[in-house]
């Protein structure tokens, strides 16, 4: 069974990365999308940045009755 290489791209003068269209295809990101960086050693994790109506139910369900604030003082 072979490999496929890794998908790579090259930091322009502008400190600009484009994404591989393959990687964009894979993971359905959209033109547009926003992104985070998040540092992780001597590299990054890129997570998009989900809309308000993404998480919309997320929590559905969640337990709260541990939450210190949950029962304002009277």
């Amino acid at each position: 069974m072979s490999m496929k290489p890794p998908a790579t791209a090259t930091l322009s003068s502008k400190y600009q990365i484009t994404v591989p269209k393959s990687i964009c295809e894979d993971q359905d990101w959209q033109f547009g999308q926003q992104f985070a960086f998040i540092p992780k050693g001597k590299g990054m994790l890129l997570i998009p940045v989900p809309n308000l109506a993404e998480l919309q139910g997320i929590a559905e369900g969640a337990d709260i009755s541990h939450i210190r604030d949950h029962n304002p003082k009277s």
